[in-house]
């Protein structure tokens, strides 16, 4: 258990400070493109900065990934982890940019998530709701890990959580969505005119089935 504690120390650490590095390049990009209202300002097509962008965002999800893997000791625990740094890292992310430049001024405000496969876009709580999520969730995992518990999920379980993923996925990358027939014009193009938060809060619940086992059911020891 001590083991664990000092990991989870040492994780929330590493992702506190990676947050501040991502809201930094957030802060130059905002200057560099003159955006003070992102549905307004946001460039309308790909231009040389956006496959660098890509391969920024795809950079920090192998970072995440990696800080899981040396952090654990069985692929639960790493998984385990990876989406505990994961959830600090996005809530301190926005932490960092209040500290910046002042926004978000509302936890309702849009922000342009993610661009890969397709441009997310959703308020700045739907976000902060996944990370607390995967904070605790984590953190859970890795603690039951510590005490010699193995969490067994049951392929049903599994499966709800993938499908909460997905619809949550389809809930930010709606319009991206809509508009992909007409090309990477129409993509960049659109922009979100409502968020749908009824079914977001369906994914956001079939998401937590994991943790809420991990709260109310035994788990067996390692031998």
């Amino acid at each position: 258990m001590e083991r664990a504690r000092k990991y989870l120390i040492a994780v929330s650490l590493f992702s506190i400070t990676m947050a501040y590095i991502e809201a930094a390049i957030v802060v130059y990009l905002r200057a560099l493109y003159e955006i003070n209202d992102l549905l307004v300002d946001m460039p309308v097509l790909p231009d040389q900065y956006t496959p660098m962008e890509i391969g920024r965002e795809a950079a920090t999800l192998m970072m995440l990934i990696i800080i899981g893997w040396i952090s654990g000791q069985r692929a639960l625990d790493r998984f385990g982890y990876a989406i505990f740094a994961f959830g600090m890292w996005d809530i301190f992310y926005y932490v960092w940019l209040v500290v910046f430049i002042d926004w978000p001024e509302s936890l309702f405000d849009w922000d342009l998530l993610f661009l890969i496969p397709l441009p997310w876009w959703g308020p700045v709580l739907s976000p902060l709701l996944i990370a607390c999520l995967l904070v605790v969730g984590g953190g859970l995992v890795v603690i039951k890990a510590a005490q010699g518990e193995s969490l067994r999920f049951t392929l049903i379980e599994w499966s709800l959580a993938g499908v909460g993923v997905l619809l949550a996925l389809y809930v930010f990358m709606f319009d991206a969505l809509q508009a992909l027939p007409g090309g990477i014009e129409a993509i960049s193009e659109a922009r979100p005119t409502a968020f749908n938060w009824p079914l977001f809060i369906i994914a956001l619940a079939a998401m937590s089935l994991p943790a809420a086992r991990a709260l109310v059911r035994g788990s067996t020891r390692y031998p």
